[in-house]
């Protein structure tokens, strides 16, 4: 975990996204990893759920991550026309995979394939409520 991404936040902020991270991952079995990452792509809290292989290795989590942090910040140009982004919603081969943000940071989730997006909404619905 990058030292920069927690130089400005306390130990009780810190606390508080590893929670986050632990209740989300809590509301399926279907969620493979949540993690809370800044504007710049840093993850300040993530959980993966035991027993799974991540996907991605270590230097491709971070380029993600940093790919997706770009992407919200790109949104938010636009938000004074469109509205702001409630999420977004990727779907790859291998992970189904969602981005909610608040005002500093975006919650990132990945899922099993095989996860029903009814299923995913439910998530979202819980997740907007415990990061906001």
């Amino acid at each position: 975990m990058n030292n920069v991404a927690y130089q400005n936040l306390s130990k009780d902020k810190i606390n508080k996204y590893k929670d986050n991270c632990l209740t989300i991952l809590s509301l399926s079995p279907k969620i493979r990893y949540v993690g809370i990452i800044n504007n710049f792509g840093q993850t300040l809290a993530g959980q993966l759920r035991k027993g799974v292989v991540p996907l991605l290795k270590p230097d491709e989590s971070r380029n993600e991550h940093f790919i997706e942090a770009t992407r919200n910040r790109l949104r938010k140009e636009f938000e004074s026309s469109i509205g702001k982004t409630v999420y977004t919603f990727t779907e790859n081969e291998k992970v189904k995979a969602i981005v909610l943000s608040n005002e500093t940071n975006f919650c990132y989730i990945t899922f099993d394939k095989d996860t029903e997006f009814a299923d995913i909404m439910g998530i979202i619905q819980s997740t907007k409520k415990i990061i906001s």
